[in-house]
């Protein structure tokens, strides 16, 4: 099947900042192009980092406090995971330029990913951008969340039309009248009766990995249960050749 690949909803053309370049400058840069981070690159168009608009508000957040020294009477003593935090940050408020503001390991996708596993990473990792980097690493592009949200677009005729000729044809090779496809504001509804319950899984499986696809409703039967069965005990229990089937 084929999916909309990261490198197409990518922006190709990125703001960037190298290693050493001024505090002041990369706030600058955020405030011009209305961006709320970018990417930290070496001299081999490398990505080493990346800066966030929370990175620079760190400065601000660790600004001496007149009240901090009665307040810190009051506060219980924080555990060794708060401390380290807490001494990166520090660390961080007094940086003057992108490298010691910056993020890293940079958290990056490649440009010929799938859309869906761009979405994995950003929601693994919480960030709300990608750098894109090609197959040596070098950055390529960026691409945000609402990049990936214009998958969601896809018309619900072209999500049936990729749901017959992709996942029932030509993965599970089931001729056209074998299940009923419906499809309405992204939701792929499947109503039919299948050989094997393997397929009917496999059906759901990979309607939900289709792009746009925003839930598959799965009103699928089976004839044959083999669920449970070994690998050797499966080739026993083959397709009917009665079932229909694609030539």
């Amino acid at each position: 099947m084929k999916h909309s690949k990261v490198g197409a909803l990518m922006t190709s053309d990125v703001v960037s900042a190298a290693y050493g370049t001024p505090f002041k400058e990369v706030a600058r840069l955020l405030a011009e192009y209305r961006i709320s981070g970018l990417p930290v690159v070496d001299d081999d168009e490398k990505v080493i980092g990346v800066i966030s608009e929370t990175d620079l508000m760190v400065r601000q957040a660790e600004t001496p406090d007149p009240l901090e020294r009665d307040r810190r009477f009051r506060r219980p003593r924080p555990g060794l995971g708060a401390r380290a935090r807490r001494a990166r940050s520090r660390a961080r408020s007094r940086a003057r330029t992108a490298g010691g503001l910056m993020s890293h390991p940079a958290v990056t996708v490649h440009s010929d990913a799938p859309v869906v596993e761009a979405a994995r990473v950003m929601a693994r990792h919480g960030v709300e951008r990608l750098p894109v980097v090609d197959d040596e690493e070098r950055l390529v592009g960026i691409v945000t969340r609402r990049d990936l949200l214009r998958v969601f677009l896809r018309p619900d005729a072209e999500i049936r039309t990729a749901v017959v000729d992709e996942v029932l044809g030509r993965a599970l090779s089931l001729t056209p009248r074998t299940v009923d496809v419906d499809v309405h504001e992204g939701v792929v509804t499947l109503t039919g009766r299948l050989e094997r319950r393997s397929e009917a899984r496999s059906a759901v499986l990979m309607c939900r990995e289709m792009d746009g696809v925003v839930a598959v409703v799965d009103h699928l039967t089976h004839r044959f249960d083999d669920s449970r069965l070994r690998p050797d005990e499966r080739a026993l229990h083959g397709i009917a050749d009665t079932w229909p089937r694609r030539p």
